[in-house]
């Protein structure tokens, strides 16, 4: 791993240690966030991307499950872009009330 992405996980894992809560909410669902933080680049980095937002570990693949980077980055470059798609608008929908480290099988879109 490199630079960046380690730091902050170094930093989040002090923070749990520590018993310090993140206050953060997940940038795709708005739920907050549990012990299991991923950064997600909004813009794939394979894109050229470097922004990155924290989300549960569900919503980070639910993500991938449904578009490919290219989609991404040419399609949904932004979080609000990809809750305009259907799929994603029912995910975040059907999470809504689960709890923050809530977790079930991911699966891809049928082609």
């Amino acid at each position: 791993m490199s630079g960046r992405v380690r730091r902050k996980q170094v930093a989040a894992a002090m923070e749990a240690a520590a018993g310090v809560v993140p206050t953060e909410a997940c940038a795709l669902c708005a739920r907050p966030l549990g012990d299991k933080v991923e950064w997600h680049h909004v813009v794939p980095k394979s894109e050229g991307g470097r922004d990155t937002v924290p989300l549960h570990p569900i919503c980070h693949r639910t993500i991938h499950a449904s578009a490919s980077n290219a989609e991404l980055a040419r399609l949904y470059p932004t979080l609000e872009a990809l809750l305009e798609r259907e799929d994603i608008r029912r995910f975040v929908a059907w999470i809504a009330d689960k709890p923050p480290d809530f977790h079930a099988p991911t699966r891809r879109k049928q082609l």
